[in-house]
């Protein structure tokens, strides 16, 4: 008698329907093997990366100093060796991930880039530079990351347009990711009308979950009263869970849905920061407590590893839970949380966050280019 082997936890949160991305990505991942053992052996389909991992990658290591010291002999300035450097890190990563692209008919196997964290605000700036990057990674596998901004959404657009893919960022609150939906549907009918393949065009919305709690439960502590405390690690998830609800029900309209019967392809909801920040939460209820099929949860390795040794899945937790999300809402108002208010503030740490990263990388790349001459 033969002896089947038990699946994985990441095994089985696949077979959810969830799309596991890596949070994280450097030379020295891709060069040792490091990022094909993880699709291997950890289920993984796809990247994501941003300044911080960019930077904290180049501060260690020497993976990249003999691109370094090539930019260093040609002269380059700061912004032009972290562009060929990062683009350089993209390209590879998506190669490596072509297989599961192909397997996937193009859904996963995706690596995201990041336009400057400084053109947040500048939808012109956003559109050439998203441009730029998907010229230079040219790998059709590759996302570029737009800012839910309001300046990000004409951007959004415009991008989509032209048949790039995108990922869109830093999307906390429920109002932006319907706009952003929106700004999808309009590129999309605009590429169509460009007779571009809409088959082509993928793009996901990244709705953030940790920072959301960070954010509530630190107002809630203010707030100290039992009612207050016992909503604390609740909003994050349940902010998440009626983002699905309104991804199906925006992808169930007649405009979308003439757009699918093109060959448009859905938006999916993406859950990022999905690392839990408070000890005293579970260290995979950003995992568990949002599997559903059709979305993807890009983690941290800390988070993948610890999903894969003991996350307690149990199946589709959000199309039940849209009732008690909406009550979470319904409390956190009572008890006198802004939730406009938490997600403005989100939003406006969030860019000012990725260009103090974006500074810390061109302080690292300009240091390293220094030491190289």
């Amino acid at each position: 008698m033969t002896e089947t082997s038990t699946p994985s936890l990441t095994a089985e949160l696949s077979a959810l329907g969830v799309s596991i991305w890596l949070d994280d990505l450097s030379r020295e991942r891709i060069r040792s093997g490091g990022l094909a053992e993880l699709i291997a052996d950890r289920d993984v389909v796809g990247v994501t990366t941003n300044p911080t991992i960019f930077a904290a990658a180049l501060a260690k290591g020497e993976a990249y100093d003999d691109q370094v010291a090539s930019l260093a002999r040609a002269g380059v300035d700061v912004t032009e060796a972290v562009f060929a450097i990062t683009t350089n890190d993209v390209r590879s990563a998506a190669d490596i991930f072509e297989p599961v692209y192909r397997a996937s008919g193009g859904v996963d196997g995706r690596v995201s880039i990041e336009v400057e964290p400084g053109l947040a605000h500048d939808a012109a700036g956003t559109i050439a530079q998203a441009r730029q990057l998907w010229d230079a990674v040219d790998r059709p596998n590759a996302m570029i990351k737009i800012p839910a901004t309001v300046e990000g959404l004409s951007a959004i657009t415009e991008t989509i347009a032209k048949g790039i893919s995108v990922n869109v960022t830093l999307i906390f609150s429920l109002d932006r990711h319907r706009a952003v939906i929106r700004a999808y549907l309009d590129g999309l009918e605009r590429a169509q009308a460009a007779g571009i393949d809409l088959s082509t065009i993928q793009s996901v919305a990244s709705f953030f979950v940790s920072r959301v709690d960070t954010e509530t439960d630190a107002r809630l502590d203010a707030i100290g009263s039992p009612a207050a405390l016992a909503l604390k690690g609740k909003l994050g998830i349940a902010n998440a869970q009626l983002a699905y609800r309104l991804y199906r029900e925006e992808f169930a309209t007649e405009r979308a849905t003439a757009l699918l019967a093109a060959g448009a392809n859905r938006q999916r909801p993406l859950w990022a920061s999905t690392g839990v920040k408070d000890p005293a939460y579970p260290d995979t209820m950003y995992v568990t407590e949002l599997a559903v099929d059709g979305v993807v949860n890009t983690m941290p390795e800390k988070t993948l590893e610890a999903t894969r040794d003991h996350a307690p899945l149990h199946g589709d937790a959000v199309t039940g839970s849209y009732v008690a999300a909406q009550r979470v809402f319904d409390d956190l108002a009572e008890v006198g949380v802004d939730y406009d208010d938490v997600s403005a503030t989100l939003e406006s740490e969030g860019v000012e966050k990725f260009v103090v990263s974006w500074n810390e990388l061109l302080d690292t790349v300009t240091a390293a280019l220094e030491a190289a001459k």
